[in-house]
């Protein structure tokens, strides 16, 4: 199958969550087989920002099932939504 690059929205449970270090425990519950890409802070509303993170996805059974399921694990995340799924450039 190859890999897929996906961007997933990831929400954090408050305005005061600390972004750099959700994303470092976010890169660190990647699961094997999943490699992190890039990543942006998206504002949303009311000083609310979205971690928009790019994750390649190798050829994991379910495809970004896994990679969902990790990072809602992770603490401080409130959703994970996977917005656009394409091949990598």
């Amino acid at each position: 199958m190859g890999d897929v690059a996906a961007t997933i929205r990831i929400m954090p449970v408050s305005v005061d969550t600390d972004l750099k270090a959700l994303k470092d425990k976010l890169v660190a519950a990647l699961p094997e087989g999943a490699q992190f890409g890039t990543s942006k802070e998206d504002p949303i509303a009311f000083g609310l920002k979205a971690i928009m993170m790019v994750v390649l996805v190798g050829d994991l059974e379910g495809g970004t099932e896994q990679v969902e399921e990790a990072l809602a694990a992770v603490e401080g995340v409130e959703s994970v939504t996977v917005t656009e799924v394409g091949r990598p450039v």
